[in-house]
């Protein structure tokens, strides 16, 4: 009898082991199965960032941007395109300054750019009427001033005296904007003269009063602030009639969409609005 209860004992903590042992097994499952899904869940958040993440590397901004601009606009957008790339590591800014009706000629014809900021909205509508461009906007403006060689031998303080005899005076082309507004600015102020040449953008009109092959032009007052000490330069009030909008876009066929628009923000933005004015430029 002894015997037969001592047996049961052992039959009966077998049982026991044997069932911790199950639920111990039965719990290992269960935490196992927990796990899973917690790996399950941490794969998906992982996904989810790295859709995201990829999300936002493909909309950085990258590549070459191309900015066919003004040529009143060199020195101003010179230092945005640095200011650009340091902004967007890996990114190239590449301009073409030029005159704007010859840079809205190769828009129109094809031409492979991103951007193009030109010095009047005629020049633009060039481009817009056959839509190569976007929606412009009017991002600065700016006013013709007279150039004169250093010293100013001549003399000259008003628009009147550039019509004085065996004066040299410089005109850029009529169909260029800057052309166009000293047209304007001399009908304003009655005054007719005979340049001894026209020239293509403000740049090569200064260019020849800088190199004193001419005594005088009629360039904007950026161009006078930009070549400080190598020409003087006197206001007309005339030139309050000619003031020139210079409209912005980003082109339609434009290789570097996402570079066009950031480009386009930059200028737009207050800190490409303060490197504009500090260059000489009126606010729009």
């Amino acid at each position: 009898m002894v015997k037969s209860r001592a047996v049961r004992r052992r039959a009966l903590g077998l049982a026991g082991c044997c069932t911790a042992v199950l639920l111990a097994l039965s719990g290992c499952s269960s935490d196992s199965s927990s796990g899973s899904a917690g790996a399950g869940s941490t794969g998906s958040a992982s996904s989810g960032a790295s859709t995201s993440s990829a999300s936002s590397a493909s909309s950085t901004v990258s590549g070459t941007v191309t900015v066919f601009a003004a040529a009143s606009l060199k020195e101003a957008f010179t230092t945005l395109g640095g200011r650009f790339e340091a902004a967007h590591p890996g990114t190239k800014v590449v301009f073409n300054f030029a005159g704007s009706d010859a840079l809205a000629a190769s828009i129109v014809a094809g031409a492979p750019a991103d951007v193009f900021a030109a010095a009047s909205p005629t020049t633009m509508k060039t481009v817009t009427d056959q839509g190569d461009a976007g929606t412009p906007t009017t991002f600065v403006r700016n006013q013709l001033e007279i150039a004169t060689v250093p010293g100013n031998p001549h003399h000259i303080a008003s628009l009147q005296d550039l019509a004085q005899p065996g004066l040299k005076v410089v005109l850029c082309a009529k169909e260029v904007p800057c052309g166009a507004a000293a047209q304007k600015a001399l009908a304003a102020g009655n005054v007719q003269l005979t340049p001894v040449s026209y020239e293509q953008d403000v740049k090569a009109a200064l260019t020849k009063v800088e190199l004193q092959e001419a005594d005088a032009s009629l360039v904007y007052q950026t161009d006078v602030k930009s070549a400080a000490g190598k020409v003087d330069g006197v206001p007309f009030p005339e030139a309050a009639s000619a003031i020139n909008d210079y409209p912005i876009a980003t082109l339609t066929h434009a290789p570097n969409s996402a570079g066009a628009q950031a480009f386009v923000a930059l200028v737009e933005s207050p800190d490409g609005q303060k490197v504009l004015t500090d260059a000489g430029f009126l606010s729009a």
